[in-house]
């Protein structure tokens, strides 16, 4: 019997009707997703429409909601920008080129995933804190501080200010983009470079109009992807920023801020801010997926 007929005998075959308790893990999985991830969120949008809009629009209108939610979505937005074009970078020597330490490199991409956002903060700071190696380079007392001394700059601190927001984001977002191109990479057969050279394309040409418009849509997905866990950052920023009003303080540190200080409203209504800002991304990139599928199809 083929396997095609084998999937629409019940038990036999997972793609049956029934399969091998099929219901029950459907079952299972779904009480999972529900008490993990629906009725949290069900809980925040209850309490969010408990709010008058007044006082929603109040909360957050206030300088400091305002500056923190403005940070949060500049930074990530750059961050996210960054980690495309060298994200795509990485992808293509991966991809295209063999080197020695490459499957080191390859599994080193992923260590923003493995690693603990504040061990990777402790180790941003020892190299770009003010006291890090790093800093230590403008140290008035050794040769090159010496030098930028004479001209007005005697300290470097990277991470206690608005390039520190931008410099954790990009490397807890690193991954995204490298895995989601990655594929794609894989996936395009070398005759088609190969094609476009015999035609007489130079390979900037071939980049940009033959390999290009396949990456795009992993490209997007791995933007929104990378803007989205951005926006979510808090381990890095916490420790790397100062979280300073008005300057380095980001949307999710203003809202732990706010939950300290028994400010359920405001902690809330930001919150509600970035729960829809990940709503929108996640649709987003769903759509962008089901539109590939679909020009790929026809």
């Amino acid at each position: 019997m083929s396997l095609a007929r084998l999937r629409g005998v019940p038990g036999l075959v997972p793609g049956g009707r029934k399969g091998l308790g099929g219901r029950g893990l459907i079952l299972l999985a779904s009480l999972y997703l529900v008490l993990l991830l629906g009725l949290p969120l069900a809980a925040l949008l209850r309490a969010g429409l408990q709010l008058p809009p007044q006082r929603l629009w109040q909360l957050l209108s206030s300088e400091l909601a305002a500056s923190a939610l403005q940070l949060s979505l500049s930074a990530a937005t750059l961050a996210a920008l960054i980690n495309t074009g060298f994200g795509l970078l990485l992808a293509w020597i991966l991809v295209r080129y063999r080197f020695p330490g490459r499957r080191l490199a390859d599994a080193l991409i992923d260590l923003p995933f493995a690693m603990p956002g504040v061990v990777a903060a402790i180790a941003l700071l020892r190299l770009y804190g003010p006291g890090g190696r790093i800093g230590q380079l403008w140290d008035p007392e050794a040769p090159f501080g010496h030098w930028l001394a004479g001209i007005g700059i005697t300290e470097l601190n990277l991470t206690g200010s608005r390039f520190g927001v931008v410099l954790a984001m990009v490397y807890a977002t690193l991954p995204f983009v490298v895995r989601a191109v990655q594929p794609v990479l894989e996936a395009i057969e070398p005759e088609v470079e190969e094609s476009a050279f015999t035609l007489g394309a130079t390979p900037a040409q071939t980049f940009r109009k033959v390999l290009l418009p396949q990456l795009l849509p992993a490209l997007a997905t791995g933007f929104s992807l990378a803007l989205a866990r951005g926006l979510g950052e808090y381990g890095l920023v916490t420790i790397l920023t100062g979280n300073i009003p008005f300057e380095t303080l980001t949307s999710t540190v203003y809202v732990y801020q706010r939950f300290e200080e028994f400010d359920f409203d405001g902690a809330t209504a930001v919150s509600l801010v970035l729960l829809a800002g990940s709503l929108g991304l996640l649709v987003l990139i769903n759509g962008l997926a089901l539109w590939y599928r679909r020009s790929r199809a026809l």
